[in-house]
């Protein structure tokens, strides 16, 4: 069978979970990634409250969906960031708290652990029974994503500190994940510890390989800075434990702003690349299937929808038609077994 196509529910958290779930169903979806944040997925409540994840349960399937992950981005980005006020504008008023760096970044910390645990209450009340794998995406924050332009000149050990502090900060973090048998995908992307396949392949490697520590396959992030999106999958086979279908375009702004962005807002005419509604970007999706099916990824296809040229509603109509037309089973069977006389039938 076609993998079961969900939808990302982080960009649509302005709405309340109970009126989105409708729209999803009417739109096409099997199911939903529900997203950390707006009253979608609340890990505290779902740790707390006796009947919270069983009524969330019951809400999905009153509408004929299903759920498969939940994703916490906002608080993973704080656990190795740099705190400003930006984090204030996106993170709770318990994880924020006095907006102190350290602070923000212990509760951080404490709330993706946290988050560990209630995936796994969450999923073991599924009806039918939890998954064979139970994911947590999100982000990790980066202690050196702004010395990514190195001048002035980086100074001897600055990356490697780097690289130890996410180690230092995730490894504890990966031990809570695997203390309940909950899985982290992190989502390969600028401003992570993480954004192509060099920096994913150290990220792997200072925490020591864990067996916690994957990703959330999204090619959206690595077309634009001109990575190979598809050896991406063939290089992190064993740890491709979700996957995007996100789309975009590079390539097609005018020459005023580059891969950089230009301070400019997604949307501009100028920009070099952009978000798209999927097949109106420039992915090959068609390659991304097949390499997903060479590594017997069965996970499902999760849209995470971004395109500031459409309404968003057509717009997820149509990239859930789109990527069941897209999505194939392999083959259980060689092409050519029809020509071997021992296979043939006489």
């Amino acid at each position: 069978m076609a993998r079961p196509v969900t939808l990302f529910t982080g960009q649509w958290a302005d709405l309340p979970i109970a009126e989105l779930a409708a729209k999803v169903k009417e739109m096409g979806y099997d199911g939903v990634e529900l997203a950390c944040w707006g009253d979608h997925f609340e890990v505290q409540r779902a740790l707390k409250e006796p009947e919270y994840v069983e009524a969330k349960w019951k809400l999905l399937e009153e509408h004929g969906l299903t759920c498969y992950s939940i994703s916490n981005h906002l608080v993973g980005q704080a656990v190795c960031d740099r705190i400003d006020e930006r984090h204030g504008a996106v993170l709770s008023p318990e994880v924020y708290g006095d907006g102190e760096p350290e602070g923000v970044r212990q509760r951080a910390a404490q709330e993706m652990m946290d988050t560990a645990k209630a995936a796994r209450k969450f999923f073991d009340a599924k009806p039918g029974g939890a998954p064979d794998r139970v994911v947590v995406n999100g982000f990790t924050g980066s202690s050196i994503w702004h010395l990514l332009y190195s001048f002035p000149p980086v100074v001897p050990g600055q990356i490697e500190a780097g690289f130890a502090d996410f180690a230092e900060r995730w490894k504890p973090i990966l031990d809570a994940f695997d203390a309940v048998d909950v899985d982290f995908a992190l989502e390969v992307h600028p401003t992570e510890i993480a954004f192509d396949i060099a920096s994913a392949a150290r990220a792997l490697e200072a925490v020591d390989g864990h067996k916690r520590f994957g990703f959330n396959y999204d090619p959206s992030h690595l077309g634009y800075q001109g990575v190979d999106y598809v050896k991406f999958i063939y290089e992190f086979a064993d740890r491709i434990y979700h996957a995007h279908i996100k789309d975009a375009w590079w390539g097609h702004g005018n020459g005023e702003v580059g891969v950089f962005g230009g301070h400019t807002d997604f949307g501009d005419r100028r920009r070099y690349w952009d978000f798209r509604s999927p097949g109106r970007g420039d992915v090959n999706f068609e390659e991304v299937i097949v390499a997903l099916n060479d590594i017997a990824y069965t996970g499902p296809l999760s849209i995470e929808w971004e395109d500031g040229r459409m309404d968003r509603i057509n717009g997820g109509t149509e990239a859930c038609a789109f990527t069941r037309a897209l999505d194939f089973a392999p083959s259980d069977l060689a092409f050519d077994a029809a020509f071997d006389q021992k296979s043939s039938s006489s």
